[in-house]
């Protein structure tokens, strides 16, 4: 049971598409005091906080560090908060349909929390802000926290935490701010991104794979790429304003960096089930194969092979169904679909009839002709690791049943 909650998590983590979200959803919110000015006693910085070990920390988290000394502010503005116990949660992230919610808290707070998950923080103070700059970053800030504009539509690739942060800070300068966008011409793919942080966690990037669908396969933009906080945080740390100081030097965006907090804990990940991904799909294939073998030879029909492959096959493939009606935009269109198809679950009690009475059944065929589908799917889609070698044994158990015994029309 301990493994299979460890193979489990990573698909509903990639539902929960948390980026870091805040799971501290009873925390105290400390509301921002209105003020009439803007002084140098205001800073603003953008809070990165390192990734953690649990599949929906993998990714980071970004904040926002508001300080008023006038006022005795010292706050974080945090746009990762939800609320679990809402009615239908778990739907509701299968379907797109999850509220996310500004919070306010206080910073020793916000770092306490952190702290206790032993993850460091990175503070980069904005530079060259004036104060009519800060004062519209701040009343933008105590406009979105307002009972009525708390909440918003969370996406984890394009409006999430870190992006909001990244777009209320810039509020004040539109395209004054300069960033390198050498990588603009081909950027990695969303997918290989979220491969980034999760490389020292296979069941999680699985389940990742097995989620996204083929838009995660475009090239990305700089701007898109800032979904994750580090890449956010280092283009903050490239970027310039288009004024120049006196020298007709670009001015940074950033005064520097600062670690708040100290990582503490070591680098080895909680251990997860001892095989790979991959090696559990070529186990799996060898098994299929060597019983579809001893079929042939022995002119027999294991129903009991039938019935759970079918079972395996359409229950995976209900959860892909889902995922059409998703408003997720990288989810809706996923050729694996076609391997893990939720026709097997229809036609699961006519197959394993007919393969007690020693007949095939035209699933075989249509089944057969999605996997080799699936096969060309590899040039739109990269496929979760291990697919196409499970794919290539039932398409060798398909030409089995549809070669080596009597095909019927009916059932």
């Amino acid at each position: 049971m301990k493994h299979l909650k460890g193979i489990l998590r990573p698909l509903f983590g990639l539902l929960l598409l948390v980026m870091g979200g805040n799971l501290n959803v009873n925390a105290q919110n400390a509301p921002l005091s209105s003020y009439e000015h803007a002084d140098s006693a205001i800073t603003l910085s953008l809070l990165t906080c390192q990734a953690g070990h649990e599949s929906w920390s993998l990714y980071g988290h970004t904040a926002i560090h508001y300080v008023n000394r006038d006022k005795g502010i010292d706050v974080a503005v945090n746009y990762g908060m939800f609320n679990f116990h809402k009615p239908f949660f778990v739907l509701r992230f299968i379907f797109g349909l999850t509220d996310y919610e500004m919070g306010v808290q206080p910073f020793d707070y916000f770092c306490g929390a952190y702290a206790y998950e032993r993850r460091g923080i990175v503070e980069q103070e904005i530079n060259y802000l004036s104060p009519q700059d800060k004062l519209k970053i701040a009343e933008a800030i105590e406009e979105n926290y307002r009972p009525e504009n708390r909440e918003y539509r969370y996406n984890f690739f394009y409006d999430n935490c870190t992006t909001r942060a990244r777009d209320m800070l810039v509020l004040p300068y539109g395209d004054a701010i300069n960033i390198d966008y050498k990588r603009e011409a081909d950027g990695p793919s969303l997918r290989q991104l979220t491969h980034l942080c999760t490389e020292h966690h296979p069941w999680t990037t699985l389940g990742n794979d097995l989620l996204l669908g083929v838009m995660a396969d475009k090239p990305t933009t700089v701007r898109e790429q800032q979904f994750l906080p580090f890449n956010l945080m280092e283009d903050f740390d490239r970027a310039t304003y288009s004024v120049k100081d006196s020298l007709g030097q670009p001015i940074p965006l950033m005064k520097g960096s600062k670690r708040v907090l100290v990582p503490m804990f070591n680098d080895e990940s909680p251990k997860e089930f001892p095989l790979s991904p991959l090696a559990c799909a070529v186990i799996l294939s060898l098994c299929i194969i060597i019983v579809t073998l001893v079929e042939w030879r022995t002119k027999k029909m294991f129903w009991g092979v039938d019935l759970i492959l079918l079972l395996l096959i359409g229950i995976s493939g209900l959860l892909l169904t889902a995922m059409i009606f998703s408003q997720h935009p990288t989810v809706n269109l996923n050729l694996q679909i076609l391997l893990l198809n939720p026709l097997a679950l229809v036609c699961v009690y006519p197959v394993v009839r007919n393969a007690r009475k020693g007949r095939s059944h035209w699933f075989w065929t249509v089944y057969a002709v999605c996997l080799l589908l699936f096969f060309a799917g590899n040039l739109l889609q990269n496929y979760a690791e291990g697919t196409n070698i499970l794919a290539l044994s039932l398409l060798v158990r398909c030409i089995e049943r549809i070669y080596n015994r009597k095909s019927v029309i009916k059932s």
